[in-house]
């Protein structure tokens, strides 16, 4: 067979809110206690408890809207999904269905090719189930030897989001569920961790002729916990599909587990369809209709977008994608860079940050905005730097001393001894020392061998213990040589 494919997937993300409560009761949100100890009547479905919404999910839910541009809906409701299974006490989950909070949107990302937008269908909030623990067989339901249930998470306030089938490859999909974490951490409304599952991904998955327009039967790969496996995992479902129809084969509607470690994807039952879950609006439950003032109160606080900081970074400052992939996350990051920027030149800010001070940094398990290097002292260290005043190995080496035993960077050049040799002719006594100590490796750059200059500069370092201008030494190597 012929014909070329074309993958259609569309994204499901299920992020837990940044809420102290649960969604409907009062229980605290906890990560690693001990299992059953927060819980009530309420998310373990006891007759006659009634179930109270979140106003911090709410709020939260509206701030999320926002940044993926979507309608905050004035009457949204609240219904119940019903399906039967031991983590689920009450036997239906309640969520939201036909009038979710968050209506139709874009999500406008940056990728090294530019802006991109992704279609969001909707987002809606619903509580979370419980954990199912599976015993033995690595923690899989297949093969394990029985299961327990942990209701601490049961009730956990979640917001769904789900996208519309735009995107064609695994990668794409990854570099949008990447700033879409990016941007729902940034803003305070998860803690988008996706190894503890406060942040999961379902990927939703069909092909189809290339240069049509209808959707093939598609699959659902289930709680893909990183970007990695996220594209790992579609990828593997994109070639198996791809492999199956053109062996004659036909895609059953399914939903699908990947397997890191072996790259392998099994079947865990039939995909479900909205009517299988029978919604009806929650009768103990009013509509949520906010009021707008409030709504506009809400979104008139939060601060820039991270795709809007990145663009001015980019616009104004004239950093690469690069650097300000890097800079955005985590937000306090992108703050010390901007403290950093306004005192010295954006870009070589930008170089030292995520450069040499996160590398000396992560050595020592920290972080900039936690370190003794605050933003003054940075700026210092690149503005002598900059001017040559301390070479670029006495820059770092001012950097290291900073780090460990704090001090301003001006006084630990004086103290050091780190200063530039700034006299033009010790710097040629050396270099005329160097080229006579050298004469194979001066000759061979005569004939040719430019790259040798390094050598010499290295030298010439390695004989000032750091204090000489590499740039100068080299331009002072190619005269010198060229002379003799």
């Amino acid at each position: 067979m012929s014909t070329t494919w074309e993958a259609v997937i569309g994204i499901e993300i299920h992020a837990q809110l940044l809420t102290r409560t649960k969604m409907f009761c009062g229980c605290e949100l906890s990560f690693g206690d001990p299992p059953n100890t927060h819980t009530c009547p309420v998310c373990l479905a006891h007759p006659g408890a009634l179930p109270v919404i979140n106003r911090e999910a709410i709020r939260l839910a509206i701030i999320a809207g926002h940044a993926l541009g979507c309608e905050i809906s004035e009457r949204s409701v609240f219904a119940r999904k019903n399906y039967f299974y031991p983590d689920l006490p009450k036997a239906y989950q309640i969520s939201q269905y036909d009038q979710p909070i968050c209506g139709p949107g874009r999500f406008r990302y940056l990728t090294p090719d530019g802006e991109q937008t992704l279609g969001i269908t909707r987002a809606h909030l619903e509580e979370d189930a419980a954990k199912l623990i599976h015993l033995g067989a690595e923690g899989r339901r297949a093969e394990a030897e029985g299961s327990v249930v942990d209701f601490n998470r049961g009730g956990t306030p979640l917001l769904e989001i789900v996208t519309e089938p735009e995107l064609h490859t695994g990668a794409a999909a990854a570099a949008f569920l990447k700033q879409l974490r990016q941007t729902l951490v940034h803003l305070g409304i998860t803690d988008g961790s996706m190894e503890q599952g406060s942040m999961r991904a379902d990927a939703n998955i069909s092909i189809r002729p290339a240069g049509t327009v209808g959707l093939g039967t598609k699959t659902e790969l289930k709680n893909m916990n990183s970007f990695t496996f996220l594209e790992r995992g579609i990828t593997a479902e994109i070639a198996r599909q791809t492999a199956l129809v053109e062996g004659g084969g036909r895609v059953a509607q399914e939903t699908l587990h990947f397997e890191p470690t072996t790259g392998r994807i099994t079947s865990l039952r039939s995909k479900e369809q909205a009517h299988d879950y029978r919604y009806f609006p929650e009768p103990d439950l009013l509509p949520v209709v906010p009021d707008r003032a409030w709504v506009a109160e809400i979104l008139a606080a939060l601060p820039e977008l991270p795709i809007t900081r990145r663009e001015r970074w980019m616009r104004d400052l004239r950093l690469t994608f690069e650097d300000a992939e890097v800079l955005a996350d985590p937000p306090e990051l992108g703050d010390y860079f901007e403290q950093v920027a306004a005192l010295a030149p954006p870009k070589s800010a930008a170089n030292w940050v995520r450069g040499d001070l996160r590398a000396q940094l992560r050595e020592r398990d920290q972080e900039p905005w936690q370190s003794g290097v605050t933003p003054d002292a940075l700026a210092d260290i690149i503005a002598m730097a900059e001017s040559r005043e301390i070479s670029m190995p006495s820059a770092k080496a001012v950097l290291t001393h900073v780090i460990d035993h704090g001090g301003a960077p001006r006084d630990v050049v004086a103290k050091l001894g780190l200063g530039a040799i700034q006299d033009e002719s010790e710097l040629m006594t050396l270099v005329d020392r160097l080229i006579a100590d050298n004469p194979v490796q001066a000759q061979q750059m005569r004939e040719g061998r430019d790259k040798l200059v390094g050598f010499f500069v290295g030298q010439a370092m390695k004989a000032t213990q750091g204090r000489a201008d590499p740039a100068r030494i080299g331009e002072l190597v190619r005269e010198r040589v060229s002379a003799g």
